[in-house]
């Protein structure tokens, strides 16, 4: 093989895994969807080795799971996987704020961008844009994470945050998004940080924790509740299908595919679309 034919597989295996993940984040591919390497291949028009391999990356990303003799399925995470993901991230920036000199360098010209970001996520909120938001709190965190001096951690913090929104997004599209569910303090942090104001971002990011953990607190309460409701439904009408509001969740997305193929995928786009938040 030579070198332009492994830049051009290596840039459909990214521009595949982009648009898989975009899927995913859009709640049109919804946890517990099964698809193969095969199914994948014919809806793009390609070969399997680069969708293979993009499905490997995001596998190791922690958005699919891959089982030997089904392929790969978008993985269901619960509760208490959001919990901990909240935890973690909470933790791991508490750590980095300790002596920020030593493990963040602000650099005033990237302040403007993530200023924009916030603006634009905020925005998004407030008028209930869920695609949108997902796409600018993502750039957001990412490029808040170009500031932390250990790649390993940014990469660490942006996947959390990936598969936090993958836990979210079709919760958010079956219950609605109003300020008990969403965090509007984006722009109040990238001013803390433009200050250099290390209590105030701590503040900050407390009450964007306290805020994730307090939604799991509700969600957990929803679904422990729907699944009682559903269990007495079954017995006393014998027909088996339970609450609406338990934790199944909804049916496939907009766009979804009937029975076990992955349903209407998005063609592959440049890395450079505004379609991809990742």
């Amino acid at each position: 093989m030579g070198p332009s034919a492994g830049v051009t597989r290596n840039t459909l295996r990214q521009q595949i895994a982009d648009a898989l993940r975009d899927e995913v984040l859009a709640g049109r591919l919804p946890p517990g969807r099964e698809f193969t390497v095969k199914q994948i291949a014919e809806q793009y028009g390609v070969s399997a080795t680069p969708v293979r391999e993009a499905l490997f990356d995001l596998s190791a990303q922690g958005l699919l799971a891959s089982d030997q003799h089904r392929g790969f399925q978008v993985r269901e995470f619960t509760v208490a996987d959001y919990r901990a993901m909240a935890e973690a991230r909470a933790l791991v920036v508490e750590g980095l704020f300790r002596n920020p000199a030593e493990r963040v360098a602000v650099r005033p010209e990237g302040l403007a961008s993530i200023r924009r970001r916030a603006a634009e996520a905020v925005r998004a909120a407030k008028g209930g844009d869920l695609d949108v938001l997902i796409g600018y709190d993502l750039r957001f965190w990412r490029e808040l994470g170009q500031f932390v001096l250990n790649p390993y951690i940014a990469d660490f913090l942006t996947r959390l945050r990936v598969q936090a929104w993958v836990f979210a997004v079709h919760r958010l599209r079956r219950d609605g998004m109003d300020e008990n569910v969403l965090w509007f303090g984006h722009e109040e942090l990238v001013e803390a940080i433009a200050r250099g104001d290390h209590d105030q971002v701590h503040a900050e990011m407390r009450s964007y924790y306290a805020h994730a953990l307090a939604w799991a607190d509700r969600l957990e309460a929803r679904e422990a509740e729907g699944r009682g409701e559903g269990a007495g439904e079954g017995k006393a009408e014998g027909n088996g299908e339970g609450n609406t509001g338990g934790p199944a969740g909804p049916g496939p997305g907009p766009g979804s595919g009937s029975g076990s193929g992955p349903g209407s995928v998005t063609p592959p786009q440049s890395p450079e679309s505004p379609g991809h938040c990742a």
